[in-house]
């Protein structure tokens, strides 16, 4: 039976801000911009928010608007916006502005979510995703504000860090999708970063997506049944290589998506592996149309 087509709309459009994590080299960009295109293309107002200065990313979502936050210019206006926009001038020129967040741990993520917060608050938008740091960094980054909230008693961070909790916890406004592979080590960080975020931020957990997921709609067949004998020696014997490394990599696929739905029970959304010249946002229209669902 093939694989049911899955709208992802519906689950975003519950959540205002959706934070995309993941350990690095999973496909998180690729993610956050198929996201971004499904949901603009269903009359959502998007926003892309990108935290790493990525320019590929610019080049996937197509016409959806997409936001830089780097944390020392959020840092800048948080200052500005709270009288200290001379302050703020003299450490921007001689470049001490990074020193900040080095002085006070957290502080660099409390004012990138401040930003966010502030997006997320002024409802010119229906959908904010957030490509998100990879997965160490994405609990930090998630976890700073509640431990700001322990460290810091009064005052405008902690009003700051009041604000950014209250939305972190709040599933009408905000979620976290992660984003795999289907292989051991990923599935490993996911599923521990997945307990952390649970534990230490309270935030709601979206689907996870297992991304590049090698699927057929025919089984792959046995090279011993095959009849190779019009090929030469040389090229059966990488024919069958190839065969035999596809069925063992869709094997292991199959037992690490197998593994996720056991240990999680949250929805899984699969995307398919596409060979493709060039991502680009044509590509990623494609792959908006093949989003699967698989167990939870």
């Amino acid at each position: 039976m093939p694989p049911e087509f899955v709208d992802p709309v519906p689950v975003l459009s519950g959540s205002t801000v959706t934070v995309i994590a993941g350990k690095g080299g999973v496909g998180k960009s690729t993610v956050t911009a198929v996201l971004a295109r499904s949901a603009a293309r269903a009359g959502r107002r998007v926003l892309v928010v990108e935290l790493d200065g990525k320019p590929v990313l610019a080049t996937l979502v197509g016409d959806v608007p997409i936001q830089s936050i780097s944390a020392a210019a959020a840092l800048d206006q948080y200052l500005r916006e709270h009288g200290f926009g001379r302050i703020a001038s003299r450490l921007n020129s001689t470049g001490v502005i990074d020193v900040v967040s080095t002085a006070a741990p957290g502080i660099d993520d409390i004012v990138v979510m401040g930003r966010i917060k502030q997006l997320e608050r002024s409802g010119e938008w229906d959908v904010i995703l957030v490509d998100g740091p990879a997965a160490g960094h994405a609990v930090t980054f998630l976890t700073s504000p509640a431990g700001l909230q322990r460290t810091v008693r009064a005052g405008p961070v902690r009003e700051q860090a009041d604000a950014v909790v209250e939305m972190l916890s709040d599933p009408d406004r905000s979620q976290v999708v992660l984003v795999t592979l289907a292989e051991t080590t990923p599935v490993n960080e996911l599923v521990e970063t997945a307990s952390r975020l649970r534990e230490e931020v309270g935030v709601r957990l979206g689907p996870i997506v297992v991304n590049a997921l090698d699927v057929s709609s025919e089984p792959l067949p046995d090279p011993a049944t095959v009849d190779l004998k019009a090929l030469t020696r040389g090229d059966r014997a990488l024919l069958v290589a190839a065969a035999e490394f596809r069925r063992a990599r869709q094997a292991m696929q199959a037992a690490e998506v197998a593994r996720l739905c056991e240990t999680l029970a949250l929805p899984q959304w699969h995307l398919p592996l596409v060979p493709v010249a060039g991502l680009d946002a044509a590509a990623v229209d494609t792959l908006a149309t093949r989003w699967t669902g698989g167990g939870s």
